[in-house]
């Protein structure tokens, strides 16, 4: 009866698509040998046999015949009249070998040893879990959305195994439901009180980078390389490519014809605005491609302290700025230079008038807004439309109709 309740076991066991048969029969033999060994303090003279198909077991006992009278280990050594009983024809100084039955053990025996193959085969499946994924680092891994709470996604991949995303590394406009397909790149693994946590992100580089690999065969076959990745997750990203064979254009393939390879890209991401740049060390020009789409009058690098000093036409600066200043940043993220952006001298009418000396009649957060579009003066606001006024802050139009009126009424 115990040898079959032992049966389930082994059962669970061997379905196991991790663990491989020679370290199943180790584990076996190993969790047997202990139990043999508690109960007679040495399990070197035993030998056990299991059938991991067939879910069964033998134990054999191998002890050496003695004299009766000097018998001194039973473990190890048997009666002469105790081996007859097996064989007549056993003699002194011969090895007999005879099965252990397993109900011998006791009842607690049996359920101890069960509880403790149990126990090592939920290890070695959790370490094999720690060893898979720890090799698959920087990988994009597709899973199932089992559980939402609102710190972390709970994700069970093609086996059943469960990663987490946790909610710093969601896209701020991701919504997944339970049963939602979900992608995302591995960026942690990590045993907390022996358990395997493998932690996803959609937010890192590495995901736009392997998105870009799938989408892109030349970036896949290493016809063309991703020399660097920043983004905002869910608003806007920079990548610099370059080719290392000058008949591919590395921008072109990267986008596609009509945007076709770039569009699932920029899908995947909840509509990220991806600009992709061609890398060049010449690091004026790469500064020049990175603020794109402005148009730069003249650089001026300060090698010693990485700044840049860029000089635009006045209608210019806005888009160099992009919306609260987006653009900018990740321009120099992407460049490793402080980039400051001023008007081109003489490039504007000779009359114009900070945004702070209109401190009295618009309100200083309204300043603020204008300002970090890259409108600090009247005349960069007015060369703005209203519609676009509004579409880049956060401001009201009928706020921004009255604005327009403060400043041109400053001209007039």
């Amino acid at each position: 009866m115990e040898n079959v309740n032992l049966i389930d076991t082994f059962s669970e066991f061997k379905e196991l698509k991790n663990i491989d048969r020679p370290t199943m029969m180790s584990v076996l033999e190993d969790v047997f040998r202990s139990m043999l060994a508690k109960k007679y303090g040495s399990a070197d003279n035993f030998d056990i046999i299991v059938n991991i198909d067939k879910g069964d077991f033998e134990i054999w006992r191998n002890r050496v015949v003695v004299e009766d009278d000097e018998l001194t280990d039973p473990v190890v050594q048997i009666p002469l009249s105790k081996a007859k009983e097996i064989d007549e024809d056993y003699e002194v100084g011969e090895e007999v070998s005879d099965e252990v039955k397993f109900p011998d053990f006791g009842r607690r025996a049996i359920l101890s040893l069960r509880q403790n193959l149990t126990a090592r085969i939920l290890d070695l499946e959790k370490n094999n879990i720690y060893i898979k994924y720890k090799d698959r680092i920087g990988e994009i891994v597709t899973g199932e959305v089992y559980q939402v709470w609102k710190r972390e996604i709970l994700v069970l991949d093609d086996d059943g195994n469960e990663l987490i995303l946790p909610k710093s590394d969601q896209i701020p406009s991701d919504h997944f439901r339970k049963g939602d397909s979900i992608r995302a790149v591995v960026i942690k693994v990590e045993m907390r009180n022996n358990t395997p946590f493998i932690i996803l992100s959609r937010t890192s580089p590495v995901f736009l980078e392997r998105l870009f690999e799938l989408e892109v065969p030349e970036i896949f076959d290493g016809l063309i390389t991703i020399k660097k990745i920043v983004r905002v997750p869910g608003e806007r990203a920079k990548v610099a490519v370059e080719s290392y064979d000058e008949r591919i254009d590395p921008v072109g393939a990267c986008v596609g014809m009509k945007g076709s390879r770039i569009h699932g890209i920029v899908r995947e991401l909840r509509n990220e605005n991806i600009d992709v740049i061609n890398y060049t060390s010449n690091n004026q020009l790469f500064i020049q491609r990175a603020l794109s789409p402005a148009k730069i009058t003249s650089i001026k690098l300060v090698e010693e302290t990485k700044r840049a000093e860029i000089y635009l036409k006045p209608n210019e600066v806005s888009l160099a700025i992009g919306k609260g200043g987006l653009n900018i940043k990740l321009a120099s993220q992407l460049t490793g230079y402080e980039i400051d952006v001023y008007r081109e001298p003489g490039g504007e009418d000779l009359e114009d008038v900070n945004l702070e000396e209109f401190g009295d009649e618009i309100e200083d957060w309204i300043i603020e807004e204008l300002k970090a579009i890259g409108c600090d003066t009247a005349r960069s606001v007015l060369n703005l439309s209203i519609s676009d006024l509004v579409k880049r802050t956060d401001l009201e139009e009928e706020t921004v109709k009255e604005v327009v009126n403060i400043l041109r009424a400053e001209f007039e």
